[in-house]
């Protein structure tokens, strides 16, 4: 049974009981929490120091870089090399994979991790956060991670989740024992077992897409979503449409109290690939991780998330994820017009 109130290194450990995690992934996941600490501290006090607002440079995917991306970013990298607990690293803001230090070479473990999600929300005070997913590699240690040990299945991670800095600073994270949450106690403290078992309702009341651009959807995914707003549509009540766009915001809620979250992709022109914009590997796969851990599903539109073989480390996909039943749900509209 959980003991609410545990620290995070307590629960890691199994104190008082079995380990649960071995020491190289405990101290990936407690170099994460570190480092989301001082994050933490620095998103609360942002338009103080002056980091809010955007640099000049771009990313990878064309996006202009927000100041705390830059922190957020420069600081797990930092803390991850010098820690020696990775033997590589995979960040949505770099182009390529980060070497490890000469002692991660030696590492069992990988991780990918966004260092700021939501990053465009930064200015008007929404909820953002850090979200990452930890592989065990494949290749012998004593180098660095190849490519076959970065361009692996979601389903091969050992553990994800994500920091919400909000009205309060939480860790949510598995390491395939189910969803726990932990609060940050204080900026200086530690993170303590808040949420213990974490379990999404099989259906939801919720529904969570940007509807600006419904019009580059495909026909299925727009009649679903305008099945949840109307009580004959099939799901016997309206549902509620929440949409902050801070991902990791808009999944926690759904998380806890469960729903769908839609990011298609734009139809395009007729006869071409429809094209996801979230990130597989840095959003996805942990998110899609935590739901099935919840007991809920995500879908690229039609089939698993976690069961997509990457093709390169910054490789996107449409997502739909939520509540089982609401998942299941859509998927039956697809494949019913498909087959009508």
């Amino acid at each position: 049974m959980e003991q609410i109130g545990e620290s995070l290194r307590g629960h890691l450990l199994g104190v008082g009981g079995n380990k649960r995690t071995d020491p190289g992934l405990t101290s990936v996941l407690l170099e994460l929490a570190t480092a989301a600490t001082a994050i933490a501290r620095e998103v609360n006090r942002a338009g103080l120091v002056g980091i809010l607002g955007r640099t000049d440079q771009r990313n990878v995917h064309g996006e202009t870089v927000q100041k705390l991306d830059v922190y957020a970013n420069d600081l797990l990298v930092e803390r991850l090399r010098a820690s020696g607990v990775v033997c590589g690293i995979a960040s949505e803001e770099s182009e390529d994979v980060i070497a490890p230090s000469a002692a991660g070479k030696e590492s069992k473990y990988l991780v990918y991790f966004d260092p700021l999600d939501g990053s465009s929300n930064i200015d008007v005070n929404v909820s953002i956060g850090t979200i990452f997913g930890i592989y065990r590699r494949l290749s012998e240690p004593g180098q660095e991670a190849t490519t076959e040990d970065f361009l692996q299945e979601g389903r091969c991670q050992v553990a994800a989740g994500y920091f919400l800095y909000g009205s309060s600073t939480m860790l949510v994270m598995s390491c395939g024992d189910g969803v726990h949450g932990f609060t940050l106690e204080s900026p200086g403290g530690e993170f303590r077992l808040s949420h213990p078992g974490i379990r999404t309702p099989t259906r939801g009341k919720i529904y969570s897409c940007n509807e600006g651009n419904s019009l580059a959807w495909d026909s299925p995914t727009r009649d679903y979503v305008q099945s949840l707003k109307d009580p004959a549509g099939g799901v016997g009540r309206p549902y509620t449409s929440r949409y902050v766009g801070s991902f990791v915001a808009d999944f926690h809620r759904n998380l806890i109290k469960g729903g769908v979250f839609l990011y298609p992709a734009d139809a395009g022109e007729e006869g071409a690939v429809p094209l996801g914009k979230l990130r597989l590997m840095y959003e996805c796969n942990p998110t899609a991780f935590l739901q099935e851990q919840a007991g809920g599903l995500a879908l690229d539109a039609d089939a698993s998330v976690l069961d997509i073989k990457p093709t390169g480390i910054h490789h996107r996909v449409p997502l739909v994820i939520g509540s089982r039943e609401d998942v299941e749900e859509y998927l039956e509209r697809r494949r019913g017009q498909r087959g009508a």
